[in-house]
């Protein structure tokens, strides 16, 4: 089963080269299918840069963008092919649409 199908936020998967593993129907609608696509040939080299640099340094990007009217988060960080011994199998990204009037709540 596929719980991450029809989710209403995007998720891209890639393995450690930058070739697209998986994509959910709401990552299928925005990118187009980019499943056996290489993310080097659908992002500048400025991007392409950020992206080794997560997989290659084990570390997260995340920020918010707006694009056709819409708020969005973008999350990117790296999976692990062995989560013992932290070893970096690719990259998953998030992008969440961000309500214009969403709360925020401080919990500390």
């Amino acid at each position: 089963m596929d719980f991450y199908k029809g989710l209403n936020l995007a998720i891209t998967v890639c393995d450690k080269d930058g070739n697209v593993l998986y994509q959910n129907d709401s990552s299928l609608d925005v990118n187009g299918d980019a499943r056996t696509k290489n993310l080097v040939d659908c992002h500048n080299a400025r991007s392409w840069e950020i992206i080794r640099h997560l997989i290659d340094d084990d570390t997260t990007n995340a920020y918010t963008i707006s694009k056709k009217g819409k708020k969005k988060l973008i999350y990117q960080t790296p999976w692990y092919e062995d989560d013992e011994k932290k070893v970096v199998g690719g990259l998953i990204e998030f992008s969440i649409i961000i309500p214009e009037d969403m709360p925020h709540y401080d919990r500390g």
